[in-house]
């Protein structure tokens, strides 16, 4: 059956979409009823005329270009696929459309028709799921602020106790403390984390670092916990560098680290690599109790919990961060395992242009042994000072405090000495910033004094990335980790 030209039209302005038909010179042919509709002309208003004249006046000049590209090599299409387009109506106004191009052959040439989709629903739509979203990230970061002061306050006090405390009794009570203070700060954590993944705080710096530089990091975190369960951490030395952010890839190690040591109830942690074609693998294997098969797959999903007779809670984020931050490093994370026998978590980083020198790696503890100095905090809370001080003079630590500028203004006039180590807390009252605490301090000492700086804001990283020898930390920090972090910071800054 043969359709006619009158059925043809018809067939066209029965089509949901708006239709223009187009020749090889970009002339306007045909158009349905449904352009009226969507861009306010009448067919007859457009037919013979060009059909740049439904596009902005910005790109107007480039299109017959593009036009001449597509008869050339004629295909069905969307057009634009990589870019937002617009189509220009009646009236002046711009909206959002899609457009698909077909190809029709005829008797007297190819000519294209263009299907036009209004998408102004669906970017409406975008734009009230993106505004969510960033009203979401904002009270989570408001409420976990909150949160965060007492809770890092609370852990000073309670590695403090435990230092002192000389009764079994006691030590039992500020152990079971600390887990419960642990799983508080873990939780906080991983909403912390989510947090700024969608606010896209986190901004990749793409380096050449050494991997034994990040493993001697996650051996002195690391170390104490594993022997205190009875583990053996054994971390390879290798001479292979990466190609990316060394504090990302650190946080997905440590994550992958921390998991083998909660599940593992005997044996053996071993942080290792494997050179692979153009990219290092960094593994964390454990003699766990293992992933059940029909849970691989889903491992890295937001809310999974596996394993929940080990007697562990948590909301299932810990991964799914992991693979988010993974994705934002162009790196590929994967695992193997075997229920019963342990795991293998890894992570694919692009090698680095240059081998690395094999250092010696020293023990949390033996590091910690062998350091000393003055640490400088500044910090708005009493609570705060006076917990971290009693923690670090108990390390063996000299310490002096300050709570505003000004004060420690005052605190620098009457020092002839630099302090080893700073650490201060973001946020101060009368809107003092711990950047200005940093100026301070250096403008009087020198650009070398290194840096802790804490804060319970999220967004604060993106401030001090571009600092030298600055460390940041969101609270609630680690203490354990922020011991070994002013011991590394000392003894890096005497070498």
């Amino acid at each position: 059956m043969k359709i006619s030209d009158a059925l043809a039209k018809q067939l066209l302005n029965a089509a949901p979409d708006p239709t223009v038909i187009v020749d090889g010179l970009g002339a306007i042919i045909f158009a349905n009823a449904q352009v009226q509709e969507l861009l306010g002309y009448t067919p007859d208003e457009i037919i013979d005329q060009p059909i740049e004249m439904l596009l902005p006046e910005r790109w107007r000049a480039a299109h017959p270009d593009h036009r001449e590209s597509f008869f050339g090599a004629p295909r069905a299409r969307s057009m634009g696929a990589s870019r937002e387009l617009f189509a220009l109506r009646k009236d002046g106004t711009e909206i959002p459309v899609e457009v698909s191009l077909s190809p029709l052959e005829t008797p007297d040439g190819i000519l294209v028709s263009s299907a036009i989709r209004d998408l102004s629903a669906q970017k409406a739509i975008a734009q009230e799921l993106q505004r969510a979203n960033r009203s979401k990230t904002r009270f989570l970061a408001a409420a976990s602020h909150d949160l965060r002061q007492p809770i890092q306050t609370l852990n000073l006090l309670n590695q403090t106790a435990k230092r002192k405390a000389a009764d079994p009794v006691h030590q039992d009570i500020i152990e079971k403390q600390q887990k419960s203070l642990d799983r508080l700060s873990h939780l906080l954590g991983s909403l912390l984390d989510i947090s700024k993944l969608e606010a896209g705080v986190i901004k990749p710096e793409i380096t050449d670092n050494s991997v034994t530089d990040i493993f001697d990091i996650l051996k002195a975190t690391f170390e104490a916990q594993a022997d205190h369960k009875g583990l053996k951490l054994e971390v390879e030395q290798t001479p292979h560098t990466v190609n990316s952010d060394a504090k990302l890839l650190t946080q997905i190690l440590e994550n992958f680290v921390s998991n083998a040591i909660r599940y593992t109830r005997a044996g053996v942690v071993t942080i290792h690599t494997a050179l692979l074609n153009g990219s290092v693998r960094l593994m964390v294997s454990d003699t766990g109790i293992g992933i059940a098969e029909d849970q691989i797959n889903s491992i890295f999903d937001e809310f999974h919990q596996t394993n929940q007779d080990s007697g562990t809670e948590g909301l299932g984020l810990g991964l799914s961060i992991v693979q988010r931050t993974a994705e934002l490093l162009n790196c590929v994370v994967g695992v193997k395992s075997e229920q019963g026998q342990g795991s293998c978590f890894h992570i694919d980083v692009p090698q680095g242009s240059a081998m690395s020198q094999l250092q010696p790696v020293r023990s949390g503890e033996a590091a910690r042994a062998a350091a000393s100095g003055h640490i400088l905090i500044v910090d708005d809370e009493p609570d705060i000072i006076e917990a971290t001080t009693m923690l670090l003079e108990m390390e063996g630590f000299s310490v002096s405090s300050a709570q505003s500028i000004p004060t420690l203004r005052g605190l620098i006039m009457g020092s002839q000495t630099a302090p080893d180590l700073l650490i201060s807390d973001f946020h101060l009252k009368d809107g003092e910033t711990g950047l200005e605490v940093i100026d301070t301090v250096r403008q009087a000492f020198g650009p070398t004094v290194p840096v802790i700086l804490l804060s319970g804001d999220t967004q604060n990283q993106l401030l001090v990335d571009h600092q030298e020898n600055v460390t940041f930390y969101t609270k609630p920090v680690d203490v354990e980790q922020l011991l070994n972090t002013a011991v590394r910071l000392i003894s890096e800054s005497r070498q």
